[in-house]
C-alpha cells in the first residue's frame, strides 16, 4: 500500500488500541505500564488526542500480541491478506503456480496502464 502524502488516522489508532485490548482483558492501567507509558499517556493515545511514537507504538503491539500492521490499517489488509491465503490454501501446487502466475500478469498489466 503507498502511504505518501497519507494523513495517520490516530483517533482510529487509538480505537483499534482500545478495541484489542478490551479483547485481551488487559487494563488500560496495566497497557500502559507494560508499554512503559503513563495512564493518562494511555488515554490519550486511546482518544487520538495524542501522536505516539513508532517505539510506543511497536511496545503496545507487542503488548497486545497483534500486529502492527493490524492496529495501523485494521481488519482491511487482513481481510485481504486472508481471501489470498484462503485461494491459495484450497488449491494444490500446479493450481497454486497458476494462480501466483496469473496474479503477476495482472499486476504487471494494470503497473503498464498507469504508464
Amino acid at each position: 500500500m503507498n502511504c505518501i502524502g497519507k494523513e495517520i488516522d490516530y483517533a482510529a489508532i487509538g480505537r483499534r488500541i482500545k478495541k484489542y485490548r478490551w479483547e485481551s482483558n488487559i487494563s488500560q492501567e496495566e497497557l500502559a505500564d507494560a508499554v512503559g507509558v503513563s495512564t493518562t499517556h494511555m488515554s490519550h493515545i486511546e482518544t487520538g488526542g495524542t501522536k505516539l511514537s513508532l517505539g510506543v507504538f511497536v511496545k503496545i503491539a507487542d503488548a497486545l500480541q497483534i500486529s502492527a500492521d493490524l492496529l495501523l490499517n485494521g481488519d482491511r489488509a487482513t481481510s485481504k491478506l486472508s481471501e489470498i491465503d484462503e485461494l491459495f490454501s484450497a488449491s494444490d501446487e500446479r493450481q497454486s503456480r497458476i494462480l501466483l502466475e496469473i496474479t503477476r500478469a495482472a499486476k504487471n498489466a494494470l503497473d503498464r496502464e498507469r504508464v
